[in-house]
């Protein structure tokens, strides 16, 4: 589970304004940091299956976000993949 101080700061990297949490950029970037907790933890608990299906479907979602990002607005879509370093 992602902690307060770690949502914060997903959202920081990404936001359009300061009270901005549910835009797609600031979803994306919560998903990122989610997937990077989960990913950590499935290296020392190999057979933690609930926990693998859960990291496949936020992939899923970060995907299916980033790719209406792309469409609406390309731009920050661009500036969304640098920020965070995903790669496409």
């Amino acid at each position: 589970m992602i902690s307060k101080d770690n949502k914060a700061k997903a959202i920081a990297l990404t936001q359009v304004n300061e009270n901005d949490v549910g835009s797609p950029q600031a979803q994306i970037s919560i998903l990122t940091a989610r997937i990077k907790e989960v990913t950590e933890h499935l290296k020392s608990n190999k057979h933690d299956r609930m926990a693998r299906r859960g990291l496949i479907q936020m992939v899923g979602k970060r995907k299916r976000l980033l790719k209406y990002l792309e469409k609406t607005n390309f731009e920050a879509y661009k500036a969304t993949l640098e920020k965070l370093g995903l790669r496409k």
